[in-house]
């Protein structure tokens, strides 16, 4: 198989996996219990009957759906088995119980479980049995978006998991080894799902297609079902990645690669229907109608998906197939798979694409099924949870029942069943991936009833369920790399939702108090998280990001430095400045807070978002030799920057540092107009992601050196042409010569083995890379081009530097110098700030558009010769454009206001 895939961060909501089991193959778990017995043998004879009893007791229950009791019987058989040290018994006994727990969502519990269980196959010598079981728990590492260990269970270790090693004692070496052809099969198609949920589709199809060659040949018809709907799944999800790409080439204005990319999502949508029929048609005719369900509903998703209905017309085939779920819902026994069917279906929606980019509150779309249908689908789910006694899924039908009355705005009903819900989830559980959906929902409707303070608690206990101890957020995050989770969808409304309560109570309180201190730092706390989150999202990978403490927060806010956090809100925009506190600088206050926060809103967040597009729009038109950038300039200044400019004269700011929203991130603020002088000017600008995570120690740039790569040459990637970069080797040139002992790579030898290659022999406090780079909507879209027309993504970038770059230090500095970034995608820029946190690089400089090579070189090199002088990052970008400007008579400011500064700007 190839060993290197691109990578596509997919987003999706947590609860799905637990809906139903209709995108993710429990390969094993799909068999019966006795199915597992006639694999392993009968429990023993010879055992005392009342540990058999309690087993055949717990199996009884277990296909009730009476979950909780089977667990009982088979804990108290547990017991009873190791008392008399019959292992043997023990061990499947541990084999029920995980798949119990995992049926309950207690997915820690059966990995216990699991853990034990093959312990004592490994101890008895059945390796055969442990193959197996390792194939069981890696399919559990990946409902808890632990696919990095689940590929390290199925194949063995990898630094990138791009390479099936297989390695000794790893589930495929075990079945490979002993020939167990059915083992292969599970692993396989577990492994492929693993690659799936990881982005990796075409490693993911690959694999899959071969476990499904290997079912075929040996006859193994049990799996065929799975296997099919496995790669209709990936070759959905890959459809889907097209489209995000056909969108982030259009925002590029990359018009021959949007069309390549819808040929290719068109092809992917045709795939994956072929593989739903061949599935449906497989169960159809071996009456299995759990995995027929299954199929539908994955069938129903691709026909009402909105770029798929534009291929065809689809609505007759998506009403018949949506008409016969109905219809075999009512065929199905009673389980907790039933009650997730029951919700799927009640959830089916009239999908409206969003036009916003960012999501501001929960949604109430309107469904497939008539109001009165969904209702009677929840109210039989919850009978049916009732009856089997399944708090878990309980939870579920009755907090689908609470939104479902939510939308109708009954809220008494609506907080009725949503109490319900959230206890449900507490009973026995600590349910917390369930728990969080109806604290939020309680605090909707409490916001819905004017009641402000349960609402705020309610929002409260659903952020410390996702963050605090034990918390699910990362999980949510990286689950299932789909993109039928929407990240803006699931988790940014939230956090959104209780900023906005905290703004608006801190807006009705003195500006002197305490109270509206505590209130904004609380709204700027929730969005600094969820920026947090937004950059995990976007990068998808399971490294965890480096916090600062308060303490190194502290050190960033100089005396003389502003901080400007913007929060986009539905109807209007917050913005919150952090300034010195006079009173306690001046000594008038000696013991009040160092730093005082301020609040000012700018009405009518469409129009505000628009202003900001334009302004973006206009001021890369500087071909046009026109001045229109300056009426956007001169009005985000007043919306943006006037409302404070009293504050920041009085305060003697000298740098202002934006944390910016959404498409906020990718305008440059330094070429924003007074109507006398651009604010770069005035101020040194710096942006960061947030301020904990920001490295906070300046740097002495004496005697540093750098390793710096070029391209000169005309380069085409992915068929895309890419003009030489003439300029580029007097860049490189003179840049280096301002750092002794730098290293420079041009054309041919800059690659991405090279880079790893010098990364790997020295430590290089600098990175600077003079090519052609493009930033966009998702990771596979950000990408430097390198010599021998190839390209290195971000994430490779990243990778490189956070693997190979020695010392015990961060590398002080990255330098971007021919980037762009899409004129209206507030997605792009989490690339470059990203790598700042991400790398461990303290700070980035990169361009947001093209700029003309020879002034971009002389503005670089300016750069770091005020950095040799001693300057802070920040005001060394800043007098290096002001350079420009005054030596360039009628410069337009998109020559020098393209490159941002990122990260620390010390």
């Amino acid at each position: 198989m190839p060993s290197r895939y691109r990578k596509f961060r997919v987003r999706r909501f947590l609860i799905v996996i637990f809906l139903s089991s209709l995108t993710f193959c429990l390969w094993l778990n799909h068999l019966p219990f006795n199915a597992l017995q006639t694999r392993w043998g009968e429990l023993a004879t010879a055992q005392p009957p009342n540990p058999s009893q309690l087993v055949q007791q717990g199996i009884e229950q277990y296909r009730t759906g009476d979950v909780q009791e089977a667990i009982a019987s088979w804990q108290i058989a547990l017991s009873a088995y190791q008392n008399i040290n019959n292992q043997d018994n023990a061990a499947i006994v541990r084999e029920k119980l995980a798949i119990a727990y995992q049926q309950l969502g207690q997915f820690e519990e059966a990995i216990n479980y699991w853990k034990e269980a093959i312990a004592n196959y490994r101890s008895s010598r059945e390796f055969v049995k442990v193959g197996w079981l390792l194939t069981e728990l890696a399919q559990t590492n990946s409902r808890l978006g632990k696919n990095r260990e689940a590929i390290a269970l199925l194949c063995g270790a990898s630094e990138t998991d791009e390479d099936c090693l297989e390695t000794e004692g790893s589930a495929l070496q075990i079945a490979r080894k002993f020939s167990d052809r059915q083992g292969e099969v599970a692993a396989l198609g577990s492994l492929g799902e693993a690659y799936r949920l990881k982005g990796k589709y075409d490693q993911a199809i690959e694999t899959v297609e071969y476990s499904l060659k290997i079912a075929k040949e040996n006859n193994l018809s049990v799996y065929r079902s799975s296997l099919f709907n496995s790669l209709g799944n990936a070759y959905f999800s890959k459809a889907q990645l097209n489209e995000q790409r056909v969108d982030s080439a259009k925002l590029r204005g990359a018009k021959a690669k949007a069309s390549k990319f819808i040929k290719q999502a068109n092809f992917d949508y045709q795939k994956a229907l072929g593989y739903f029929n061949n599935s449906l048609e497989l169960t159809g005719n071996q009456n299995d109608l759990s995995s027929q369900m299954r199929t539908i509903i994955n069938l129903i998703k691709l026909y009402y998906h909105p770029k798929y209905l534009n291929l065809a017309d689809n609505n007759n085939q998506a009403e018949q197939v949506l008409q016969k779920a109905l219809a075999l819902f009512k065929k199905l026994p009673n389980s907790s798979n039933k009650v997730y069917t029951a919700i799927d279906l009640a959830e089916l929606e009239q999908v409206v694409p969003s036009k916003n980019s960012i999501s501001f509150q929960a949604q109430c779309l309107p469904r497939k099924l008539k109001d009165s249908q969904v209702e009677e689908l929840l109210k039989k789910a919850v009978l049916i949870a009732q009856n089997i006694k399944d708090s878990r899924s309980e939870s579920f039908a009755l907090g689908k029942l609470g939104h479902l009355y939510e939308c109708r705005k009954d809220y008494n009903k609506a907080l009725n069943f949503t109490k319900q819900a959230r206890l449900a989830a507490d009973q026995k559980l600590r349910a917390k991936d369930s728990i969080y959906l109806w604290e939020w929902q309680a605090g909707r409707i409490f916001k819905a009833q004017a009641k402000e303070s349960e609402a705020i608690a309610a929002y409260e206990r659903a952020i410390a369920t996702l963050e605090g101890e034990g918390g699910i957020r990362n999980n949510l995050l990286f689950v299932e790399r789909d993109l039928q989770f929407s990240f803006r969808d699931t988790i940014s409304p939230l956090y959104r939702e209780f900023a906005r309560l905290k703004l608006e109570r801190a807006e009705s309180l003195p500006i002197t108090s305490q109270e509206y201190q505590k209130e904004l730092d609380s709204a700027l706390d929730a969005i600094d998280s969820l920026k947090l989150a937004e950059l995990q999202n976007y990068f998808g990978n399971d490294c965890v990001f480096t916090v600062f403490d308060q303490e190194r927060v502290d050190d960033l806010e100089r005396e003389d430095t502003a901080i400007f956090s913007s929060i986009i809100l539905e109807d209007r925009t917050a913005i919150v400045v952090s300034l010195p506190n006079l009173e306690n600088k001046e000594k008038v206050k000696p013991n009040t807070e160092r730093r005082l926060k301020k609040l000012a809103w700018i009405n009518d967040s469409k129009n505000f978002q628009e202003e900001i597009k334009n302004f973006r729009l206009e001021i890369q038109k500087f071909y046009d030799h026109n001045d229109t950038f300056l009426t956007p300039a001169k009005n985000l200044y007043k919306t943006i920057i006037h409302p404070f400019a009293d504050d920041l004269e009085r305060a003697k700011i000298k740098t202002i540092v934006f944390i910016q929203d959404g498409l906020l991130r990718g305008i440059p603020m330094a070429a924003l107009h007074d109507g006398q002088e651009f604010l770069v000017e005035k101020y040194a600008i710096a942006t960061t992601p947030g301020l904990h995570l920001t490295f906070s120690k300046p740097q002495n740039f004496q005697g540093l050196w750098m390793l710096a790569l070029g391209l000169t040459e005309a380069a085409t990637v992915d068929g895309e042409k890419f003009k030489p970069l003439e300029n580029v080797a007097d860049e490189v040139n003179q840049v280096t010569k301002l750092f002794p002992g730098s290293k420079k790579l041009f054309n041919k030898q800059f690659t991405d083995e090279g880079l790893k290659q010098e990364l790997k022999q020295a430590n290089y406090p600098i990175i600077h890379i003079a090519t052609h780079g493009q930033f966009g909507t998702i990771p596979e879209d950000s990408f430097l081009v390198t010599g021998n027309n190839m390209k290195i993504t971000i994430t490779q970038l990243e990778s490189d530097i956070r693997r190979f770059s020695g010392g015990s230090e961060p590398m002080e500095l990255l330098v971007l110098t021919a980037c762009q970034t899409g004129i209206g995608d507030d997605r792009a820029t989490l690339g470059m700030a990203g790598i700042t946190v991400q790398a461990g690089v303290r700070t980035a400089l990169a361009s947001l558009w093209y700029v003309d090579d020879d002034l971009t070189k002389e503005l670089v090199v300016n750069f770091y010769d005020n950095l040799r002088s001693q300057m802070s990052k920040a005001e060394a970008l800043k007098e290096a454009q002001k350079a420009l400007i005054n030596q360039h008579k009628n410069i337009h400011p998109a020559q020098w206001a393209s490159f941002i500064l990122i990260g620390n700007w010390l």
